[in-house]
């Protein structure tokens, strides 16, 4: 190990317009980040500063996929305004946050030799799962040399 590295950290805010309730792949948006640190091996962590979107790492070719995971979690947490409390901001919100709740709002991924050290088929999405659009901020953590 050599200890004579000098270690390098970045942050960057994205932000994203999403248009309703769907997956937006913000994997060139992280990766540009990426490109301008320079850094080329460390950490890149991803953080959805929201509680009724979320952020997860999926299939990036297949749309289905895609198409599936939202038929599925409509499914799994109806927009039922008889089975909540929380209303207020409309039926939509309260099953948004169960949505984020059982998925995420980070990740980390490793870099290796100046790229997103993702599998093949990963992407990087922001889930929104609210009905209508929103302006949602993604902050990009970049720490390594």
């Amino acid at each position: 190990m050599n200890t004579n590295t000098v270690q390098t950290m970045v942050q960057q805010t994205i932000a994203l317009r999403t248009n309703g309730k769907k997956l937006h792949n913000i994997t060139r948006q992280v990766d540009a980040v990426l490109a301008q640190s320079g850094i080329k091996m460390g950490l890149c962590n991803v953080f959805l500063r929201h509680t009724s979107a979320s952020l997860i790492i999926q299939e990036n070719a297949d749309p289905d996929v895609l198409a599936d995971l939202e038929t599925f979690f409509t499914k799994l947490i109806p927009e039922d305004a008889s089975k909540y409390r929380h209303i207020s901001e409309g039926v939509d919100d309260m099953p948004s946050h169960i949505r984020s709740t059982l998925t995420k709002t980070s990740e980390t991924i490793p870099i290796a030799n100046g790229k997103l050290a993702l599998g093949t088929w990963q992407g990087i999405f922001v889930w929104e799962h609210r009905n209508l659009g929103h302006t949602r901020e993604v902050l990009v953590h970049i720490s390594g040399c």
